[in-house]
């Protein structure tokens, strides 16, 4: 076997990291050769003019894109980060003629992990995907439980990618009878400072310091669901994000042949702020998108009010809808003739409605009416031919479903449906939306979610939100959606039964996870609790699991933030912070009225000097006016709005529309006016609660107004 092990430990730990830097080089060059190899690959035919082969040759060349794109070399994301060492002899052999999984030294068997799998040009394996089983033990493996491993080693990188040290933690005792444990950094000071690293810019993976309750949800079986109730901080994005890159890595073609994989985010500017993390872990080819984009066939152009969001949301919806859309087909109400040669053959009204009956009771899609009313009405027509004395055979079931009369029946008995036009004539029409609601909305909840003025037509409508999934709903009773492999689903506490239904019919096989935290439900239409919520997406059964350490948001911090638990998730354990942070990480400020802006220019202006990313979170309606304010202070800071775009990348000071705060962080964090924001919406206190856990280092308070009881009560 070729050598790929670095050059043997040198006494002084600095001679044993400059053979791990010349080791890293290596590995890096032998990616490129990976890299440059998948860009050589021939097509089947250079040119040609079969279609076979013109096609083969599109799906060959869009999959050598693909791979070459995961593996391409991202030089600020290192290419391994950690290291296990096993007795000699002690990893999996692989069969004749596979490669093996490890490199073998004097002393240990000896696995490089990383973030994807790379080799040598004879096919021996340098890194090992951390993926891989026998990454496992690097996650969980201790010192009560060894997982068979001697020595588990870190390693430390600067932002531009190059190696700077390492750490060694023995694992088994007598790993350090074979001289091994030597380490160039104090045992866990690695770990730590990669969790606390400052940060600007979009999320990134979490691959190096995945902790062992993080892990076994990241590896968890395709099935059951998995659903993740996670505290600020505790890394249930990244969980969820760690997780698809392990499914695709063990799964990927039955993946693919299911629909594929999306991650459903709450906004575009979340999912802006997580685009990085699949692709430096190799995956590109996931979908990311939210839950209005996908089910929205129509522009929003409108907010409801609460009370009209909650009753769109509501389940409910689905009944009205459903009976919208079913009581358009309708029987003639004079006998159908159809003429075949010179015999009549007579359907009355009361057979009409049998048929239509029938066909009502088989739960089929609206769009398949059509073509099985015509079979039905054909068949039924051939019945009494054949009851006549005359023979009949498959061409008169076909002669008869073209029949001029039959083919009119159909078109007056069974209208086409357009899911836009049918909610839009629900949600004008009050007579229409009353038949409809009848028995199931009260005439108050009928009133609440009628569209204001007279629109012309869909195109002219003013839509909201939530009648994305109003339209949804109609569209898969007229036709079924096709289905995804596996959904993410993040900050799943938001969504309404109606768009979680939506959810659910792209998911018909359960395979599904869904991330989010109780306390931070601020939509109107919440559900408030995951058994109920799960029951709406379909997967009841899904394994539920919690994550209450929190490793990125500081102790002071989050046990300030959590005062409010008890008033708005009074069931949820109260999360624990790991990390204690700096004596100064809360500070709170109260000042004058008028004061305001400038306070919170100051703080911006202090923690600009120092590392990482600054966010300031106020109330919708204030953003505006502390973000002019900051320019003018010549801070020039970038503004979040909910597009995304690329202002968490380009701008170290963001401000932060407390609507739009969910999901992310900054190393520093401003909140102005804790109360605005708390009195903004019916469930202002859970949006305070996200505004006010999304700091990894400092959290400032500044405010003029009396902050809230239960922020100043007694923790």
């Amino acid at each position: 076997m070729p050598d790929n092990t670095p050059d043997p430990a040198l006494p002084a730990s600095d001679g044993e990291l400059a053979s791990e830097r010349a080791f890293l080089d290596r590995a890096r060059a032998w990616l490129r050769d990976m890299h440059t190899d998948v860009l050589a690959t021939e097509t089947v035919q250079d040119s040609s003019e079969d279609a076979d082969y013109t096609f083969t040759n599109r799906l060959l060349a869009a999959d050598r894109e693909r791979r070459a794109r995961a593996l391409a070399d991202l030089p600020d994301a290192p290419l391994f980060f950690g290291r296990l060492d096993h007795p000699p002899g002690s990893v999996f052999e692989p069969a004749p003629g596979e490669a093996p999984t490890h490199t073998r030294t004097a002393g240990a068997d000896r696995v490089y992990i990383g973030r994807r799998h790379v080799h040598d040009p004879q096919g021996s394996p340098v890194v090992l995907d951390w993926r891989a089983p026998v990454s496992a033990p690097f996650y969980r493996a201790s010192a009560t439980d060894p997982m068979g491993a001697l020595l588990r080693r870190r390693y430390g990188f600067s932002d531009a990618g190059d190696l700077t040290a390492f750490e060694d933690e023995v694992l088994d005792p007598s790993a350090a009878q074979r001289g091994q444990g030597d380490g160039g950094a104090n045992p866990g000071a690695i770990l730590a400072a990669e969790i606390e690293r400052p940060r600007t810019g979009p999320m990134r993976d979490i691959v190096a310091t995945i902790q062992p309750e993080q892990d076994e949800l990241v590896r968890a079986p395709l099935r059951p669901a998995l659903c993740v109730q996670g505290a600020p901080g505790t890394g249930k994005t990244a969980v969820g994000l760690h997780r698809i890159a392990y499914l695709l890595y063990n799964d990927r073609e039955r993946l693919r042949s299911e629909g594929g994989v999306a991650i459903l985010g709450p906004n575009r500017s979340f999912l802006s702020y997580i685009r990085r993390v699949l692709p430096a872990l190799g995956e590109v080819g996931v979908r990311q998108t939210t839950v209005e984009e996908l089910t929205g066939d129509v522009p929003v152009r409108r907010e409801d009010t609460p009370q009209a969001a909650r009753i769109k949301g509501d389940a409910r919806m689905a009944e009205v809808i459903r009976r919208g859309l079913w009581a358009r087909p309708a029987p003639l109400d004079d006998t159908l003739v159809v003429s075949r040669g010179s015999r009549k053959w007579r359907l009355y009204p009361e057979d009409l409605a049998a048929v239509l009956d029938e066909l009502r009771g088989r739960g089929i899609a609206y769009g398949s009416g059509p073509g099985l009313l015509s079979q039905r009405l054909a068949h039924t027509v051939m019945c009494l031919i054949e009851d006549a004395g005359e023979a009949c055979d498959a061409s008169t079931l076909s002669e008869l479903r073209r029949n001029r009369a039959i083919t009119a029946a159909v078109r007056a008995m069974w209208p086409k449906a357009e899911p836009v036009r049918l909610v839009l004539d629900l949600l004008t029409d009050p007579a229409l939306l009353a038949r409809a609601a009848e028995g199931v909305l009260s005439a108050q909840e009928q009133e609440a979610i009628l569209m204001p003025g007279k629109p012309r037509g869909p195109k002219s409508a003013r839509w909201t939100a939530a009648d994305l999934a109003l339209i949804d709903e109609a569209a898969a009773l007229i036709e079924r959606p096709s289905a995804l492999g596996h959904i993410v689903v993040d900050e799943a506490q938001d969504l309404s039964p109606m768009q979680c239904r939506a959810v659910a019919r792209r998911c018909t096989r359960s395979s599904m996870t869904v991330l989010g935290d109780i306390a931070q439900a601020t939509s109107p239409s919440a559900v408030g609790d995951w058994p109920r919520l799960l029951e709406h997406l379909g997967v009841p059964d899904a394994h539920l699991a919690v994550l209450d350490r929190g490793f990125r948001v500081p102790a002071q911090i989050i046990d300030f933030a959590a005062r409010v638990l008890p008033h708005i998730a009074p069931g949820l354990v109260r999360p624990v912070g790991v990390r204690a942070g700096a004596p100064d990480a809360l500070r709170i400020r109260p000042v004058a009225a008028d004061a305001v802006p400038e306070e919170v220019a100051l703080a911006c202006r202090e923690a600009l000097k120092g590392e990482g990313s600054v966010g300031v979170i106020a109330a919708d309606a204030e953003i505006t006016r502390l973000h002019r304010h900051l320019e003018t202070e010549g801070l020039e800071p970038g503004a979040l709005d909910a597009d995304g775009g690329d202002v968490l990348e380009t701008a170290r000071l963001v401000c932060v529309p407390a609507s739009l705060a969910k999901g992310l962080e900054f190393d520093t964090v401003v909140v102005a006016e804790p109360t605005a924001v708390a009195e903004a919406e019916d469930r202002g206190l859970q949006r305070l609660y996200v505004a006010l856990t999304r700091a990894v280092s400092v959290l400032h308070v500044v405010h003029a107004r009396p902050l809230p009881d239960l922020l100043t009560a007694a923790s």
